[in-house]
C-alpha cells in the first residue's frame, strides 16, 4: 500500500527532535507500507526566497520539507493569508512530485496533527477520491487548553474527522477530550507511541543506577520544573545525597536554571542540567538513573515514560491526561501523584528511592516491547489501514 504522511510536526532542518514521536509512527508503518512524507512549515530563519525545498527522494522514506517565510511582506494582516496560501502551494507541488516519483497516486492519506494537514487531505479525497486518517497528538485539545480553540477551528476540525477514514489518538484520554469537543469518527482507535527498543534497553550493570532523571521540554506551564525543583529541594534536607539530572530545552530554561540557583541545588550538583541530548545521549540517561519523574500539569502520552519503561526505569508522574494509562494504580511501573501536590511527590520519590528493589527491570522491558516497540505499534497500524481502505 501507498501510504502519504502528512505531519504538522516533523524532524526539520531548525529542530531534529521536533515532532520525532510522529517520525517513530513513520518508522512502524515504512516495513509495511511504501511510505512518503510531505511536511511544510514556516521558516524559523531567513530564507533566500518565499520557499525552500529540502528533498530526499532516494532513502528508504521519499521525504520533503518545504518551508516558507515567515513574513513574506511584512504586513502583519497581509502575510497570514499569504502564509496560508504558501502551505497549500507547499503541499499541492509536493504532492505532485511525490506521485510522479511513485509513478502513481497514494492509496491512503494519513494526516498526523491537525488543521492544515487535515484540510489538505480533505481536498485530496474531494478531488481525487483519495481516504484519509487522521492521528491526533496534541494537548491543545485538553480541557486546560480547549478555551484557545476557536469557534471556526473547532467547526472545521469537526468537519474534516468527520470525513476521515478513520481516527486515531495515542491516549483514550485524548480520545474523550476530542469528544467532548464534538470531534468524533466511528472508526476511532487506539494506538500508542513508540519507542526504540533496541536503543533503549536494560543496563548492562543495573546495581550502579543513581538519581533521579527528567527530560521534557522546558515549559513551565506544562511541565512544572520549579515545582520539581523545590520538592528535591525538600527532599535534600533528609536525603542530602539526591541527584536529579535534567536534560531539555524550550523557553523556560533561563528561568528554571535561576530558580534552581537559588534554591542552592547548583551546589555540590544537586541538580544537573544537561541540555538537549541526541536520544542515544537520553538513552544512557535512562541507563544510569534508578528514577524517572514527571512532575507535568498536563499530559497526553509522554513518550519519556516508554522510553523509561524500555530502559527497565520505573517512574513517579502526575495522573494526568494518558500517564495513568502507562502506570498502573499496583505501582509494578511506578507511581502516580496528583498535580501540583508537591508534599505527594516528595513522599513517592523518597519510597522509591529507599525500595529500589521493589520494581523488576525485567517485567517493565517485557511490557514496553509487547506494547511499545516497532513492530507492535507497525502492527496495529497496518490493520488500521485495511480497515480505513476497505470503508466505502
Amino acid at each position: 500500500m501507498r501510504v502519504l504522511m502528512l505531519p504538522k510536526w516533523y524532524p526539520n532542518r531548525y529542530d531534529d527532535q521536533d515532532g520525532d514521536f510522529v517520525g517513530r509512527h513513520v518508522a512502524a508503518v515504512a516495513p509495511h507500507a511504501q511510505v512518503a512524507v510531505l511536511f511544510a512549515a514556516v521558516a524559523r530563519g531567513p530564507l533566500p526566497s518565499f520557499i525552500s525545498l529540502d528533498a530526499d527522494l532516494s532513502g528508504p522514506i521519499p521525504t520533503l520539507r518545504y518551508y516558507y517565510r515567515a513574513q513574506p511582506t511584512g504586513f502583519g494582516p497581509l502575510d497570514k493569508v499569504m502564509k496560508l496560501g504558501l502551505y497549500f502551494w507547499c503541499m499541492v507541488q509536493g504532492y505532485q512530485r511525490l506521485v510522479r516519483h511513485w509513478g502513481a497516486p497514494p492509496e491512503l492519506v494519513h494526516v498526523h496533527v491537525l488543521l492544515r494537514t487535515g484540510l489538505f487531505a480533505w481536498w485530496l479525497k474531494l478531488t481525487r477520491n483519495l481516504p484519509f486518517v487522521v492521528t491526533e497528538h496534541w494537548t491543545l485539545y485538553l480541557p486546560q487548553n480547549a478555551h484557545r480553540i476557536g469557534w471556526l477551528r473547532r467547526w472545521l476540525t469537526q468537519r474534516v474527522v468527520q470525513a476521515a477514514a478513520g481516527l486515531h489518538t495515542v491516549s483514550d484520554n485524548l480520545r474523550g477530550a476530542l469528544a467532548q469537543l464534538g470531534v468524533r469518527n466511528p472508526r476511532t482507535v487506539l494506538i500508542p507511541n513508540v519507542v526504540d527498543t533496541a536503543l533503549f534497553h536494560l543496563p548492562a550493570e543495573p546495581s550502579k543506577r543513581a538519581g533521579l532523571l527528567h527530560v521534557a521540554a522546558f515549559n513551565e506551564q506544562a511541565k512544572n520544573l520549579s515545582g520539581l525543583l523545590r520538592v528535591v529541594a525538600r527532599l535534600r534536607a533528609t536525603q542530602p545525597n539526591i541527584r536529579l539530572r535534567i536534560a531539555g530545552y524550550g523557553p523556560a530554561e533561563a528561568q528554571v536554571k535561576e530558580l534552581a540557583a537559588e534554591l542552592g541545588l547548583l551546589q555540590e550538583d544537586t541538580v544537573t542540567f544537561l541540555g538537549k541530548l541526541t536520544t542515544e545521549a537520553v538513552a544512557t540517561e535512562m541507563r544510569r538513573a534508578a528514577c524517572f519523574v514527571l512532575f507535568s500539569n498536563y499530559e497526553n502520552l509522554p513518550c519519556v515514560l516508554i522510553e523509561a519503561q524500555a530502559s527497565g526505569l520505573p517512574a513517579v508522574a502526575t495522573a494526568v491526561g494518558g500517564v495513568p494509562e502507562l502506570l498502573p494504580p499496583d505501582g509494578t511501573r511506578g507511581y502516580l501523584v496528583p498535580a501540583r501536590d508537591e508534599a505527594a511527590l516528595a513522599e513517592a520519590l523518597a519510597h522509591v528511592l529507599r525500595q529500589p528493589e521493589q520494581f523488576d527491570a525485567a517485567t517493565l522491558r517485557r511490557y514496553a516491547e509487547e506494547h511499545f516497540s516497532y513492530s507492535a505499534v507497525g502492527r496495529q497500524f497496518v490493520s488500521f489501514y485495511q480497515i480505513a481502505v476497505s470503508t466505502p
